[in-house]
């Protein structure tokens, strides 16, 4: 084969990469091309508000149902964990065509006492009705002075002066786009993914197709005649003209009544392409605000992560380079004049109390660290976009339980580390690390659940996923993490420069408690993250899209840089005190930040979630609060905690000290 083959086989490679790629979309992200007239099926979410943060099933209220039943969409273990509960609804659209005035179908029977007094439970905690059309969910627009408020769903009712309303005429308006044909190669879909897709070399079709690119909804209360939708079947015509008013109220319901439902839709042609369809769900209010306040929390805390690196490295150096440069008889006279880090060099790397432990919190923090790299990472390159519901979750666990190879490699390697090469309880340093964290999140989440139960909250994880989680745990994650122990075992253990002492070295007294020097440690990473904690904590509680994962992940890289380097310095203002028990302190000096960020979370469910109502849902929030809470402290943790060891075996390895 000659040099002009070769470069023939390459364009063509080129060229069926560069087709490969231009019909390639992001998982659940390709177009569904609906021609007019075809049907569009809406389906129904959980209630949901955030009064409560408990969610409910849709069909827990009077609402109208659907002639063949009600039926679960497919959904995936994210999404069952997030709460969500897809079904199908009554509505139903035919593509570019517009409809007024339909008739949907009347309450039957009346509404009892109990519920009524849920509907008006339900509407004074605001709760709101969640649609979606192809995969879109439903949104609402409202003005409030300059300002247009995006909210997705609608709410289920209102009170005005003491009488409730309820929203019983929805307005849909679907924007469409005219359908581009693509050459699709290869498409990775999802569960609602059953339309053919052409292939590359498919002729171009003559029909006229449309893409859904818009759903939005305008709720109206509206008072119907009774005599009138007496006789009316489901998707008849309704005899009068209805008026949508949104801004008055006109179904006003007592117990004892039936509430009729209608809706109407019409199509407009929309200039949003497909890509582009989902930036109306990403225009966070106030996005100016948030760019600036990350950019400048980057610059400060970079400008202080620097500042600090070069002040230890040149007091460091500054010890390590007078040292080297006196000759031998002048290093025996300072050794009997030794101060500060040099004189704990027979205890430096003496095991710490409860070392099995601290094997441990390393290993799962290192599991933990791995996954939000990993998750963010894809979540900034597209592949977790929210047009796919429920993947972040997904992808945190399957990542999760993959990464426990490495938890347990690096839990048994330091656990040998520490033992000078032992070998013996390799296997229980596994287990540990395989039951440790997963172990407080399945007690965590199991008490919370028992409380979803009690609620008959969607949000309550059925008891099969529940053995399916257990089954993940025990199948996967624990037996992944016994081969990474069995490989940490088989490893190398780090070598220590220096001998350690039998006789332990007594610790001067200090002018001030060391662990009141490592608690107020965890400020400088707080700092890094807390700005970027409100968008989270908004983006979970206030219902709003989180998307901004690239500047998530420099935050992330950020506050590692930050926690190793303050763990580091801590370390070595204790050595030079004479302190040389600091293995748990270099872990709990960067893990501390878990601490401010509860009490961060305190704060905002204080002055941010000020109408959460209940004992429930304060309760659930702090217990998923200190869920988070503790895996950020053993991802922290460990980050200070390596560094840490990294700093004293150079330290101690760059001087020979007698």
């Amino acid at each position: 084969m000659d040099l002009f083959d070769k470069f023939k086989i390459w364009v063509l490679l080129v060229c069926l990469i560069s087709q490969l790629c231009h019909g390639f979309y992001l998982p659940g992200s390709y177009p569904h091309k609906h021609g007019i007239g075809d049907a569009l099926s809406v389906k129904v979410n959980s209630l949901t508000s955030i009064e409560t943060e408990i969610p409910y099933s849709y069909y827990s209220m009077p609402f109208c149902k659907p002639q063949e039943g009600v039926k679960d969409s497919a959904e995936n273990l994210g999404e069952l964990l997030m709460g969500d509960r897809i079904e199908n609804s009554p509505y139903r659209f035919k593509m570019h065509t517009n409809e007024t005035d339909i008739f949907l179908c009347k309450s039957s029977p009346p509404l009892s006492a109990d519920e009524f007094k849920t509907l008006k439970k339900r509407i004074d905690e605001m709760y709101q009705v969640n649609l979606i059309l192809d995969n879109l969910p439903a949104i609402r627009y409202t003005q409030k002075e300059t300002y247009l408020l995006r909210w997705t769903g609608y709410p289920l009712g209102a009170k005005v002066q003491d009488a409730y309303y309820v929203f019983n005429h929805l307005k849909f308006t679907v924007l469409v786009h005219k359908y581009e044909e693509t050459n699709v190669a290869r498409v990775m879909g999802t569960g609602d993914a059953a339309e053919m897709i052409p292939t590359v070399g498919s002729p171009v079709s003559d029909i006229p197709g449309y893409m859904v690119v818009g759903f939005e909804v305008i709720p109206c209360s509206v008072r119907h005649n009774a005599e009138s939708v007496k006789n009316l079947k489901m998707y008849g015509k309704y005899p009068n003209v209805i008026t949508c008013d949104p801004g008055a109220v006109g179904m006003a319901v007592e117990e004892g009544d039936s509430v009729a439902f209608t809706y109407e839709v019409s199509f407009v042609e929309s200039d949003i392409k497909w890509p582009s369809r989902w930036d109306a769900y990403l225009k966070m209010e106030g996005a100016k605000v948030h760019w600036f306040s990350i950019l400048n929390s980057l610059m400060v805390i970079t400008f202080l992560a620097g500042i600090v690196f070069v002040i230890l490295l040149r007091t460091v150096r500054r010890d390590l380079t007078r040292y080297e440069e006196l000759d031998k008889e002048a290093q025996a006279q300072m050794n009997e004049e030794l101060s500060g880090w040099k004189l704990v060099v027979a205890d430096v790397f003496r095991a710490p109390t409860n070392a099995s432990l601290l094997c441990v919190m390393v290993g799962d923090g290192v599991q933990i660290l791995g996954m939000a790299v990993v998750t963010i990472l894809f979540a900034a390159l597209g592949f977790m976009s929210p047009a796919s519901r429920g993947t972040l979750v997904t992808g945190m666990l399957f990542s999760y339980m993959i990464l426990g190879i490495a938890a347990g490699y690096v839990a048994v390697r330091l656990w040998r580390t520490i033992g000078c090469g032992e070998k013996t309880g390799w296997a229980s340093v596994s287990w540990k690390a395989a039951c440790f964290f997963p172990g407080i999140a399945f007690l965590i989440l199991t008490t919370l659940n028992f409380l979803l139960w009690g609620s008959r909250s969607t949000g309550a994880i059925p008891f099969s996923l529940f053995v399916i989680l257990i089954l993940l745990w025990f199948c996967i994650s624990v037996p992944l993490t016994m081969v990474g122990g069995y490989f940490g075992a088989k490893a190398p253990h780090i070598e220590y420069p220096v001998r350690t002492n039998q006789i332990p070295r007594d610790i001067p007294a200090q002018k001030y408690p060391s662990w009141l020097l490592v608690l107020g440690a965890g400020t400088l990473p707080f700092g890094t993250l807390f700005i970027e904690l409100f968008f989270i904590m908004s983006s979970i509680w206030m219902g709003r899209v989180y998307y901004v994962f690239g500047f998530l992940f420099i935050v992330l890289i950020l506050l590692v840089v930050v926690c190793a380097e303050v763990s580091l310095v801590l370390t070595y203002m204790h050595l030079c005190v004479e302190d040389w028990k600091w293995w748990w302190k270099s872990f709990f000096a960067s893990g501390s930040v878990a601490i401010y960020i509860f009490l961060y979370s305190v704060n905002y469910l204080v002055f941010d979630l000020k109408s959460l109502s209940g004992p429930v849902s304060a309760t659930l929030y702090l217990g998923y609060s200190l869920f988070m809470v503790l895996a950020i402290m053993l991802a922290t943790g460990t980050v200070g905690f390596l560094s840490s060891f990294w700093f004293v075996h150079y330290l101690f390895s760059s001087v020979k000290l007698d």
